[in-house]
C-alpha cells in the first residue's frame, strides 16, 4: 500500500486516484447522475455525503455583502463600514478587458463547457500525474463560483469558512451539484457578473469594483488591458500575487495572464507586448473601513449608530438577527448629525481640553422638540491606539450603548428637583433658611409609602460652597447660585418619589443601567449620568415640557443585488413630562445662571440661552449642561477612571487650582454653542415673572436709598464699594422682600476690590434696614 508523505500529504499515486474518482462522479453527472448506481457509490467516505441525490436541490445564494456608508443630515459621507469591502456593480460596468482576463487565466473554455469541464480534467489530471503533485486545477469557473458561495456564507465564522474550504470529497460532490443548478438557471454572462463581483482580489477588496478602486482608484468600468490583467492574475492567490507588497512577482503573474490572452485570441501580440512592458500603474487607495475614519471626530457618533442598529427590535428580532442584517451591508444610513454642529463641537473640545491630558471631555447636542442628535465629541480619539490615547467608549452615551458607567451630574441635577416641585405647587417664590451646613433632613418620603432616614448617631451632613453662602434664600437666587442647602430642604419638603418620577419622564436614567437611589443627596446628583441624558432632559425645558426621545438615524436604504429597498428607522416619540409653564419657570431660573450667576462664563452674548453649572465632590467631575431654544448641549470634564481630582491641575494648558462647572465646561459649551448656532435663528424664551420670594430681600439702587414709600436703607454693597470697583449695584424691584421697604443695595459689580489701606468694616458689604411700610432686610453682594 502506497505510504503517506512524512509531511502528512497523499502521495502521487493517492492525489490521481482521489482526482480520477472525482473525475469520474463528474463524467457520471453530465451524463445524468440521477442513476441509482451513481448514488449510492461508495461516497460514505470521511467528509463527503451520503447520497448525492439527498443534496439540496437549490444553491441558496445569501445577498453579498457590501459596504456601508453613514451620511450626516446635509448627505455628506461620514464613514463606511463592511464586513466586506465590496460594491456590486453590472457586468455593463465592468471593463471587456477584465471580463476576457479572467476567463483566459481561469476558465479559457468557460463559454465551451457546460458546469463541468472534463476536457480540463482529464488535462489537469494528466499534467498533475506527469509532475508528480497538483500542478494543475479543473475547477470551472461556475464551480469557483459556487464554492465562493459557501465561503460567503460562512461569513466571519472562522468554522464555517474552514468547512467550506476543506478539501474533501463531500464537499466537491456539492460544488459540483450546485454548478449544474447554476449554469441552468443564470446562463454564462451572470455566472461571470456574479463571479467577478463575490471573489477576494486581496487588499480587503471583494468584488473587482473595490479591487479597481483599492489598486488604482477608479471604476471597474475604466480599466485598461495591463490593469485588468493585472487583477485578474490576483485572485488565484491574493498574497502571492499582491502588487502593492510584491511588485515583481505581481509584474510576472500580469504577464502570465497577457500571454494567456493572446493563446486564446482575446488580444493581439503586439497589444500583449505592449501591455507588458507598461509598468503596474499602482495608484493604491488605503482601506477606509470602520468609525475609525469617521471626518468632524464623528466615530464616536458613527459607533453609536452602529450600537442603535444592533439593539433596537425595528432592525431584527433578535440580535443575530440585526448582526446578519448589518455585516451584509449595502446600507446607505442618512444620520441626524449635523456637519456644523459637529465640527464647532470637536473644535471646541479640542482647543480647550487636550487628547494627552489627566482628565477628558465629553460633549453632546440634541434638538428639543426632535430628539435628534446633533453631534456627539469627545477628547480622547476613537481608535485603539493607547499610546495616542485613543479610545473606543464613548464617553457621551450609557454603558449599554458602547458607554461607561456614567459621571455624577451634580449640581446640574437641580433643575431636575425644582421641575418636580413646581409640577407639585411649590411657588417659584418659595424661600429657605439655607445655611452653610445642616444635617440632611429625615425622615423624607420616598416612593411606595416608604421613607429615607438619617442615622441618628452619625447623621449625614452636607455644606454649601462657600461659607458666605447662607440664607435664607429664594429660588432663583439659590439655583443662580447653585445653593446644595436650598435644594435638600426643597427636596425634603416635596419628597423624593415626584424627583424621581419626573426624571423618568425626561429620560433621565443612571448611565450603568441600575435604578436611581432614593436620597435625599439626589438632589445634589449624586446618580451617575451621560452627557446625552443630561442633554436631552434639558431639551426638555427648551420644549417646553415636550420631551422626545433621543435618535440618530433618519433614514435606511439597502442595495441587495441591483435592487434597493428601504428600510423602517426608529423614530423619536414625544410626550408631555411637564407643563408649559413649569419648564418656562425653570428657563427663567437658568437664564439667571448664565446671566448673574455660576454660569456667567457659558453666556452666548445677544442669543438667549439658560443652563446650569454643576461640580461633583471631590472634583472628579465638571458639567455644563444649557440649551437655546433650537438647541440644548451638554459637556462634561473630568477622569472617566474617576481617580484623578481635578485640583492642581492642567487642562488645556491651563493651571487650575480648582475646577469649576463654570470655569472648563462652561466655555467648552459657550464655543461649541456659538459655532452650532451660527447663521441660525435665535428666538427668546417664554420668560416668567418670579418674585424673589419671602425672604423680605429688597434690593434698592446702587447707593442704597429710598424704596418705595420706605426709609432709608442703608447701601448694602456700600457706595464706596460701588465706586471703587466701578460698577452699580443690582437694581431694585418691587417684587423683593420688603415689598415698599427700603431695599439694601448690592454690591457695585461682583468681584469685591482689594485696597491698599484699611477701611471699616461692612463698608464693602453691609446689611442695611430700610424702615418703611415694610421691612427691606437686604443681604450685601456676593459672589455669582
Amino acid at each position: 500500500m502506497p505510504k503517506k508523505r512524512s509531511g502528512g500529504g497523499l502521495s502521487p499515486t493517492q492525489q490521481a486516484a482521489k482526482f480520477l474518482g472525482v473525475s469520474v462522479l463528474a463524467g457520471a453527472v453530465l451524463a445524468g447522475i440521477a442513476l441509482p448506481a451513481f448514488g449510492a457509490l461508495g461516497l460514505a467516505a470521511k467528509g463527503s455525503v451520503e447520497s448525492f441525490d439527498e443534496l439540496p436541490a437549490n444553491l441558496k445564494t445569501p445577498p453579498l455583502s457590501q459596504r456601508t456608508t453613514i451620511l450626516d443630515a446635509d448627505g455628506g459621507q461620514i464613514a463606511t463600514v463592511y464586513s466586506r469591502d465590496r460594491t456590486v456593480v453590472s457586468l455593463k460596468d465592468m471593463s471587456p478587458y477584465v471580463q476576457k482576463a479572467i476567463v483566459a487565466i481561469e476558465d479559457s473554455r468557460f463559454y465551451q463547457h457546460g458546469a463541468v469541464d472534463m476536457k480540463g480534467v482529464l488535462r489537469a489530471l494528466n499534467k498533475n500525474v506527469q509532475s508528480s503533485g497538483v500542478a494543475q486545477g479543473a475547477s470551472t469557473l461556475t464551480q469557483q463560483y459556487v464554492k465562493n458561495v459557501f465561503v460567503e456564507e460562512a461569513g466571519d465564522d472562522p468554522t464555517k469558512v474552514a468547512q467550506a474550504t476543506q478539501q474533501t470529497l463531500g464537499r466537491k460532490i456539492k460544488e459540483l451539484k450546485f454548478a449544474i443548478q447554476v449554469e441552468e438557471e443564470l446562463g454564462k454572462k451572470k455566472i461571470l457578473e456574479n463571479y467577478l463581483n463575490i471573489t477576494f482580489f486581496g487588499e480587503q477588496a471583494y468584488g473587482v469594483e473595490a479591487a479597481a478602486q483599492r489598486y488604482f482608484s477608479k471604476h471597474a468600468k475604466d480599466l485598461n488591458l495591463q490593469e485588468s490583467a493585472l487583477l485578474a492574475g490576483i485572485v488565484q492567490s491574493p498574497s502571492r500575487y499582491d502588487p502593492v507588497n510584491d511588485e515583481e512577482e505581481a509584474t510576472k503573474r500580469r504577464n502570465t495572464v497577457l500571454q494567456r490572452m493572446t493563446e486564446v485570441g482575446d488580444v493581439s501580440k503586439a497589444e500583449a507586448d505592449k501591455a507588458m512592458k507598461a509598468p503596474l500603474g499602482l495608484k493604491p487607495s488605503r482601506p477606509k473601513n470602520g468609525c475609525i475614519t469617521a471626518v468632524k471626530g464623528a466615530g464616536f457618533f458613527c459607533d453609536y449608530v452602529r450600537q442603535v442598529f444592533l439593539t433596537d427590535p425595528v432592525f431584527g428580532k433578535t440580535a443575530e438577527a440585526r448582526a446578519k442584517v448589518w455585516n451584509q451591508g449595502g446600507l446607505t444610513i442618512r444620520t441626524t448629525m449635523d456637519p456644523q454642529a459637529q465640527e464647532s463641537a470637536q473644535e471646541s473640545i479640542k482647543s480647550h481640553v487636550y487628547k494627552s491630558d489627566d482628565v477628558a471631555t465629553a460633549a453632546t447636542i440634541v434638538q428639543p422638540g426632535t430628539g435628534k442628535i446633533l453631534a456627539m465629541g469627545q477628547s480622547r480619539p476613537y481608535g485603539i491606539d493607547i499610546k495616542d490615547h485613543q479610545t473606543t467608549i464613548n464617553l457621551s452615551v450609557n454603558q449599554s450603548m458602547g458607554g461607561g458607567a456614567g459621571y455624577q451630574p451634580g449640581s446640574t441635577f437641580k433643575p431636575i428637583v425644582a421641575a418636580a416641585a413646581l409640577e407639585g405647587g411649590t411657588p417659584a417664590s418659595q424661600s429657605y433658611s439655607s445655611p452653610y451646613e445642616m444635617d440632611y433632613p429625615s425622615p423624607v418620603s420616598i416612593c411606595a409609602g416608604k421613607s429615607w432616614r438619617n442615622d441618628p448617631n452619625n447623621p449625614a451632613k452636607l455644606t454649601n460652597e462657600d461659607e458666605s453662602e447662607h440664607g435664607p434664600y429664594s429660588m432663583k437666587e439659590a439655583t443662580a447660585k447653585s445653593v446644595n442647602t436650598y435644594y435638600v430642604q426643597m427636596i425634603s419638603d416635596i419628597g423624593i418619589c415626584p424627583v424621581v418620577e419626573l426624571a423618568k419622564k425626561m429620560g433621565v436614567s443612571r448611565a450603568d443601567g441600575n435604578k436611581i437611589v432614593q436620597a435625599p443627596s439626589i438632589a445634589l446628583g449624586t446618580q451617575e449620568m451621560s452627557p446625552l441624558t443630561m442633554a436631552n432632559a434639558y431639551a426638555t425645558f427648551a420644549s417646553r415640557g415636550m420631551y422626545c426621545t433621543p435618535i440618530a438615524i433618519e433614514s435606511i436604504s439597502q442595495t441587495v443585488g441591483s435592487q434597493k429597498k428601504s428600510l423602517q428607522v426608529p423614530k423619536s416619540t414625544c410626550s408631555r413630562a411637564m407643563s408649559p409653564t413649569t419648564a418656562d419657570t425653570v428657563s427663567t431660573l437658568l437664564k439667571g445662571v448664565v446671566e448673574d450667576g455660576t454660569g456667567q462664563q457659558a453666556g452666548l452674548g445677544s442669543r438667549p440661552s439658560a443652563g446650569k453649572t454643576g461640580t461633583t465632590d471631590n472634583r472628579y467631575a465638571a458639567w455644563f449642561v444649557g440649551y437655546t431654544p433650537n438647541m440644548a448641549g451638554a459637556v462634561w470634564v473630568g477622569d472617566p477612571t474617576h481617580k484623578r481630582r481635578m485640583i492642581g491641575i492642567n487642562i488645556g494648558g491651563i493651571g487650575y487650582d480648582k475646577v469649576y462647572g463654570g470655569e472648563v465646561p462652561g466655555p467648552i459649551w459657550r464655543d461649541m454653542m456659538n459655532g452650532a448656532l451660527q447663521g441660525k435663528p435665535a428666538p427668546d424664551f417664554n420668560l416668567v415673572n418670579i418674585p424673589d420670594g419671602d425672604r423680605n430681600k429688597g434690593r434698592g439702587n446702587d447707593d442704597g436709598n429710598n424704596g418705595d414709600n420706605g426709609g432709608n436703607g442703608d447701601d448694602n454693597g456700600g457706595f464706596l464699594g460701588g465706586l471703587l470697583t466701578g460698577g452699580t449695584g443690582t437694581g431694585g424691584n418691587d417684587n423683593g422682600g420688603g415689598n415698599n421697604g427700603g431695599g439694601g443695595g448690592t454690591d457695585g459689580g461682583n468681584t469685591f476690590p482689594t485696597p491698599s489701606f484699611s477701611l471699616p468694616e461692612g463698608l464693602f458689604q453691609g446689611n442695611g434696614n430700610g424702615n418703611g411700610n415694610g421691612n427691606g432686610n437686604g443681604h450685601g453682594g456676593r459672589r455669582g
